[in-house]
């Protein structure tokens, strides 16, 4: 169940991006389900249309979902693409650090400091 706290400091659209996530990681989404419309969705959740929009735009440009037309958003066949994008960030880390010819120890470390911030 998709929900949005209006209290909360997280923008809205971005309380349903990581609940949408979250349920495609989880299996609560499957590949090839369908999402609701941005208008029922947002008559649902009672939030301007333009908010569930920008999730879905935002989700469909992280590859998430798809969208079909007047056929509807879909869950891609991949599903959260969140691991192959961080994959491609590490790659490309990796081969800038390589080119800069510094010792992988120190990039990882720095890496890591980053990361905990």
């Amino acid at each position: 169940m998709i929900t949005v706290d209006p209290r909360s400091a997280v923008p809205p659209f971005e309380q349903l991006r990581v609940q949408f996530v979250e349920q495609v990681r989880s299996g609560a989404l499957s590949a090839g389900s369908r999402l609701p419309t941005v208008r029922r969705l947002a008559a649902d959740l009672a939030i301007a249309p333009n908010t569930v929009a920008r999730t879905y735009r935002e989700l469909e440009a992280d590859g998430v979902i798809e969208t079909r037309g007047r056929h509807g958003s879909f869950v891609t066949a991949r599903g959260d693409a969140s691991e192959l994008h961080g994959r491609r960030a590490a790659r490309e880390f990796a081969e800038r650090i390589r080119q800069l010819g510094l010792p992988a120890d120190q990039a990882l470390e720095w890496a890591a400091a980053e990361l905990q911030r």
